[in-house]
């Protein structure tokens, strides 16, 4: 599914680009579709190897810009939700979350309508609504570290899209029925491609 997001970015840069400065006291808001890719090996639970699923959801960034190519940005979205599977057992249960992450981003100087960035910053994540057929299943909110690269393809001196890709340090404890049964380490890659408007 990324690949295919990235392949139509791509395929709608426009030839002859516009500038798409971003300036000190411009407001920017990108909507857009995230991919959550969970890593592979995602920690033992109940004495079993974690597996935990990927998912696409809609997605909004808000980023602020408190010098010229400086910015405060916040990530927001829809609920994800994540099936847990642990080898052995089988199916396990499923998760929402959400993942608010508040990232300090520097957008390199623009060319040929092309403007990366990079980004660091701190990510919580709220588990709700965890569900499983072998009792009652609670997973810890998450507070950990991310960062993040992307580029701008401009349209026009207010508009770009963009391609995106984070990761996040997500790990929660997990128990069932009262009982810790483990962590598990999602730590997923965040692609995002969004169409992004400036203010």
């Amino acid at each position: 599914m990324k690949r295919v997001l990235f392949a139509l970015l791509a395929s709608t840069v426009i030839l002859i680009p516009e500038a798409f400065a971003q300036s000190k006291g411009d407001i920017t808001v990108g909507l857009g579709v995230g991919v959550v890719d969970v890593k592979s090996d995602n920690g033992t639970l109940a004495g079993g190897q974690a597996a935990v699923s990927n998912n696409a959801q809609f997605a909004i960034t808000a980023e602020y810009f408190i010098k010229d190519n400086i910015g405060i940005e916040l990530l927001a979205s829809t609920p994800f939700s994540h099936d847990i599977n642990i080898a052995g057992v089988g199916f396990a249960g499923d998760v929402n979350h959400l993942p608010p992450t508040l990232s300090l981003n520097y957008h390199f100087p623009e060319t040929n309508g092309i403007k990366p960035y990079v980004g660091i910053g701190a990510n919580y994540t709220l588990f709700f609504d965890a569900q499983s057929p072998l009792g009652s299943l609670e997973l810890e909110d998450s507070f950990g570290f991310a960062a993040q690269a992307g580029v701008d393809f401009s349209i026009t001196d207010n508009a770009a899209l963009r391609a995106n890709i984070r990761w996040i340090d997500i790990d929660s404890d997990v128990s069932l029925n009262g009982v810790d049964i483990g962590t598990a380490e999602i730590d997923p890659f965040v692609y995002t491609a969004a169409y992004v408007i400036k203010f």
